[in-house]
């Protein structure tokens, strides 16, 4: 995509998507290139950083920079949290090296005169930071990597647009806000005309960014949109996704709309983070989960993939169900999942086995629109290893329907549930090592504590005049 260039409007020609170190040197010799926005991805996958002048940033940052390492030790709203061993007041919030990753420039077309790069983090001596998400997840590539398999994965988003600004949605208090469309518009094709355009313009700036979708798609929710990008490499398409994201939020709000990522942000409402996944054994690269169109048996690799999912994944809802709110998202007859479950192009199921052929893969239906994607793909990962190294027994498949599967573990009923199965867990310890899993625990308790003791819409509405 190097030598790609789009146009912008009746504008000059713009570089376009991933840039070299050379072509951007060149681009902010020229004046194109005038701010670097250098990007940590945080705990919750929000992109976190600085921006920066261009020129001081390749004399100076190109190799390395600095943030607080606050920004991987902090709740939604980035309070500075005690307990995490990372930092803390007892050694007054010290630094972080950044590291740019160097493969990850990209214009920005929505932000004119702008690149985003995506950084790794480091301890000072150059060790990088093991609870990173960024890492976590490069840490399971290379563990299956080991076993001379290589992971593709195309990722499915869904979230809600309303109508109104940011600001008017937070006056409101996020009650009584509008969707921009009000009806179930699953599969249309004739969107309202503000909708239509905000696709238009999203698609054209995640194609200048090097972010190209697959397909877009309004779904079954009022003012519920579904974006699929195409398969690639694991590392790269999650952050593309982060892209993704940033633009979804500064092209809406452009618009004068709001969108959410919330998990459930109504009741009935759910919004999921689908992951398609397959495996590439790297000595032919052929897809280890192909099936010929007269076999009816899965490869093994596969079986003990789905296997290793529903087996480990129990243990590790916190990686893909971080929030209160993200299990309020599995009920019934919702098409996300309450039971670890897997099936032949079941919608019903935790896993489903889908696409045919050399296209065979499956799809991890279990994290929210709120899952941090470095995180819930490590996770999925980690699950799918333990599955062929541990090789766990394969249970039946569910041909009917999953939410009434009598035999199949169900999936934790709230926060504090995932917290007491993802703490323990010899799997969590294993995948990530004891210093992540107690980052996360530590961060996971802190979301219980937060909602503890708050008085919510449900206890005013059924107790208020009954108690």
């Amino acid at each position: 995509m190097n030598d790609q260039t789009v146009k912008w409007s009746c504008q000059a020609p713009h570089q376009s998507g991933l840039l070299s170190p050379d072509e951007l040197r060149a681009a902010v010799h020229s004046g194109e290139i005038t701010t670097v926005m250098l990007a940590v991805p945080d705990m919750m996958g929000r992109l976190k950083g600085k921006r920066l002048n261009a020129s001081v940033f390749l004399d100076r940052m190109l190799s390395k920079a600095e943030a607080c390492a606050y920004i991987l030790a902090t709740d939604v709203d980035m309070t500075p949290l005690e307990g995490f061993d990372l930092t803390g007041w007892d050694d007054g919030y010290g630094d972080l090296s950044v590291i740019p990753s160097q493969d990850t420039i990209r214009v920005l077309p929505y932000l004119p005169g702008t690149a985003l790069i995506h950084a790794d983090v480091a301890h000072e001596d150059g060790e990088l930071l093991e609870i990173a998400p960024r890492h976590m997840l490069r840490t399971q590539l290379d563990k299956l990597a080991a076993l001379g398999l290589e992971v593709r994965v195309g990722l499915e988003s869904e979230f809600v647009l309303y109508q109104g600004s940011p600001l008017q949605a937070h006056a409101a208090r996020y009650r009584g806000l509008q969707p921009v469309a009000f009806h179930n518009l699953d599969y249309a094709l004739d969107h309202p005309p503000a909708l239509t355009d905000f696709f238009q313009h999203l698609e054209d700036a995640l194609h200048g960014a090097g972010t190209p979708v697959e397909s877009v798609k309004t779904e079954g929710a009022a003012g519920q949109l579904e974006i699929t990008f195409p398969y690639g490499p694991a590392m790269t398409a999650c952050d593309a996704y982060t892209v993704y994201k940033h633009a979804v939020r500064h092209i809406a709000q452009r618009r004068g709309m709001t969108p959410t990522f919330m998990a459930a942000p109504q009741t009935g409402t759910g919004s999921g983070l689908h992951i398609h996944l397959s495996l590439l054994d790297v000595a032919d690269y052929h897809n280890t989960f192909a099936t010929c169109p007269d076999e009816e048996e899965l490869p093994e690799t596969m079986q003990r993939a789905i296997a290793g999912l529903i087996s480990a994944m129990p243990y590790l809802a916190p990686l893909y169900a971080p929030h209160a709110n993200s299990y309020k998202r599995y009920t019934e007859h919702s098409f996300a999942p309450t039971r670890f479950t897997w099936g032949y192009d079941n919608r019903s199921c935790a896993i489903r086995v889908t696409g045919h052929g050399t296209g065979r893969h499956l799809e991890v239906r279990l994290p929210g629109a709120d899952a941090n994607p470095y995180l819930a793909l490590a996770a999925t990962l980690a699950a799918v290893h333990h599955g062929l190294t541990a090789e766990p027994e394969l249970p039946p498949h569910t041909a009917g329907d999953a939410y009434q599967a009598p035999d199949a573990l169900p999936v934790p009923r709230d926060l504090g549930e995932a917290l007491a199965d993802f703490d323990d867990s010899k799997i969590a310890q294993k995948a990530f090592g004891a210093a992540a899993v107690r980052h996360y625990a530590h961060a996971t308790q802190h979301e219980i504590d937060a909602h503890r003791g708050r008085v919510t819409d449900i206890e005013l509405d059924r107790g208020f005049l009954r108690a």
